[in-house]
């Protein structure tokens, strides 16, 4: 049986930081995540959706971490198909996109322009991977993103222009795991070893994905994004913002038990992401996963 990583999505939230959870004298960004690290042996960064990264700032994320710490990376809004604000973007690279737009898409950027945003997203990650403490590149693609031969082709585009990075896939749009197409989509995924994200999240919307539990390599990723009913807010905390009862994850303790049997290494991520959310519900699935004997990686001492 493979072994089980749990972590949460994000150390540097704002109201996780008012929240307490962090104690009066960590006060640093490098004393929050050596803190964050002593707690979780998982972590996902969130800001690079936001903003390419910097090497040195990947260099630090290792430096300050234990040597079995991992880090899930999200990737760039352009390189998912979602809309980026020219700013975002390498300063050098602005002049190059369209002056017009509030938002570009990858569509809209000349293809050096893309070369050198995947070059660079790339190469600035490299120092977690030199340092043995790489997961994925989380490419959450967009509800506008539907299952099609070109869509598939830019998944695999995806996978090659990461490499030596691995990738791993959340679809927001149905029609990849409806009925008719969700043994077509695992297929797929599962014949280039591409993870499949399971999902927990509110359903009855348009970019509700099913909780189907599926192996498609020997990583997989789970994550939890809560069951808010204010999931259309445009308040992130609103839609995020949500506290599972311990019911709600003794749901998936026999899910996850499932994918440690089918895999290496389960990511497990909560992305509740509203004060302590994330991380008292982590700690609680831990705790349930041990009590029925799914191994679970404890963090550093």
């Amino acid at each position: 049986m493979g072994e089980i990583l749990l972590g949460t999505a994000s150390w540097t939230d704002k109201t996780l930081l008012a929240s307490g959870w962090y104690p009066p004298e960590v006060t640093t960004a490098e004393e929050r995540l050596r803190y964050y690290a002593r707690q979780f042996p998982l972590v996902e960064v969130d800001s690079t959706y936001y903003a390419t990264p910097g090497e040195e700032t990947a260099r630090l994320w290792a430096d300050r971490t234990p040597p079995e710490f991992t880090f899930d990376v999200k990737a760039f809004s352009l390189l998912t198909c979602h809309p980026t604000r020219p700013g975002a973007l390498p300063e050098d690279l602005r002049g190059q996109v369209p002056a017009d737009k509030k938002n570009v898409y990858i569509r809209d950027v000349k293809p050096e322009v893309a070369d050198q945003v995947w070059e660079r997203f790339v190469s600035a990650l490299l120092p977690l991977r030199d340092a043995g403490k790489f997961g994925a590149v989380l490419f959450q693609f967009p509800r506008w993103f539907p299952i099609g031969r070109a869509n598939k082709h830019y998944i695999l585009e995806c996978k090659r222009r990461a490499e030596p990075l691995r990738i791993s896939v959340e679809f927001r749009n149905r029609t990849w795991m409806s009925e008719e197409n969700r043994a077509e989509t695992l297929d797929f995924l599962r014949s280039y070893a591409i993870p499949y994200v399971n999902v927990d999240m509110p359903q009855g919307y348009p970019d509700s994905i099913p909780p189907i539990v599926a192996a498609t390599a020997d990583l997989e990723v789970v994550r939890f994004h809560g069951r808010s009913d204010k999931w259309t807010s445009h308040d992130i905390h609103e839609r995020f913002g949500y506290l599972y009862s311990l019911e709600e994850l003794k749901e998936w303790t026999p899910k996850l038990r499932e994918l440690a049997e089918e895999t290496s290494v389960t990511h497990v991520l909560m992305n509740n992401c509203y004060r302590d959310y994330a991380q008292t519900n982590a700690r609680q699935l831990a705790a349930l996963l041990a009590q029925v004997g799914v191994p679970v990686r404890p963090p550093a001492a």
